[in-house]
């Protein structure tokens, strides 16, 4: 057996939490799980040629797991606006985590109180977990995408429950769907892939709350989003687990900016598998995030993950080791 430190991995995505046991021959088959692809062929934009692009929002991702102890709002506040900063004319923004994976696959877990009803596949929290987060963004101009991971529950009533509740805040600007969890009691290692017509039926449910809202569709793997439809989905890539920078900014370039051009594209960085090369960069996310955007021809976002935000961005808590 050896020890894996992995926060929230997008190659072998079940290992969730800190350090997790695994033997070798369990990596083998992880691999394997996740170079299965679903059949159809992707329809892309035309070949941009190349940058710089546009960095349209920047900022850091949320979770209840990622981060301990979990910052007050004003630290998020702080490492959001350390993000922008890097990036002038960009939008502080946030990927904010409001529904997780819940203890088996079948369940996600909302973080606020259920509204007096029962739904299949979701639970719920006794008390808010985001609402005085939520408020301090209003304040503070400071835009989000409300994110679930959501297991087998079923997607038109995960968007209600979730912008029925917080939609009332200016900060919302859209709702997220992380794929790789997308009914992963059947699809164990990688979530079932998206296909056009649940994309757009998932995207006019999101925008029946607010024409304005956009949907966002994320996975490590592209085959995984819709083959054809566009509309305005955000398309996010989480893959981690890279040698070095050039093959994370070539995998971004060249496969995942060009299959969804010209469409935003949002590119997840710092996690920990990769920490062994970013942690020797100079400011790491304004070096990665520049690095991209000068070969990236369209509007895009770079968003720092909470696994290691304490290691690059002010929080205001103790660095972790």
């Amino acid at each position: 057996m050896m020890e894996v430190g992995v926060s929230s991995n997008k190659r072998f995505p079940n290992l969730r939490t800190a350090a997790v046991a695994v033997s070798p021959a369990w990596l083998l088959l992880a691999a394997l799980a996740c170079a299965v692809r679903p059949a159809g062929k992707l329809s892309p934009g035309p070949a941009p040629a190349g940058g710089p692009a546009k960095v349209v929002y920047a900022g850091v991702r949320s979770s209840k797991y990622g981060i301990k102890p979990f910052p007050e709002p004003p630290a998020w506040e702080q490492a959001i606006g350390a993000m922008t900063a890097y990036f002038p004319g960009s939008t502080p923004c946030g990927v904010w985590i409001v529904g997780t994976m819940a203890r088996t696959p079948r369940f996600t877990h909302l973080e606020f109180p259920a509204d007096g009803r029962s739904y299949p596949n979701i639970e719920f929290e006794a008390a808010d977990r985001h609402e005085r987060y939520l408020a301090e963004f209003d304040r503070a101009g400071i835009k989000v995408f409300l994110q679930v991971e959501p297991a087998n529950a079923d997607m038109g009533t995960l968007i209600d429950l979730v912008l029925s509740r917080y939609g009332r805040h200016p900060c919302v600007i859209g709702f997220g769907v992380d794929v790789e969890w997308n009914r992963t009691a059947d699809y164990r290692e990688t979530g079932m892939a998206v296909d056009d017509a649940t994309a757009r039926d998932w995207e006019a449910k999101v925008k029946a709350h607010n024409p304005a809202y956009r949907l966002f569709l994320k996975h490590w793997d592209e085959k995984w989003m819709p083959p054809t439809y566009r509309g305005d989905i955000v398309f996010v890539d989480d893959s981690q687990i890279f040698p070095d920078m050039e093959a994370m900014v070539k995998e971004y370039s060249e496969k995942w900016a060009p299959a969804f051009f010209p469409n935003l594209v949002v590119f997840q960085i710092g996690y920990n598998s990769d920490k062994p090369w970013w942690s020797k960069l100079p400011d790491p996310p304004k070096t990665i995030g520049d690095t991209i955007r000068k070969r990236v021809r369209q509007d895009m976002a770079i968003i720092w993950v909470d696994f290691s935000l304490r290691e690059v961005l002010p929080t205001g808590g103790k660095k972790q080791p």
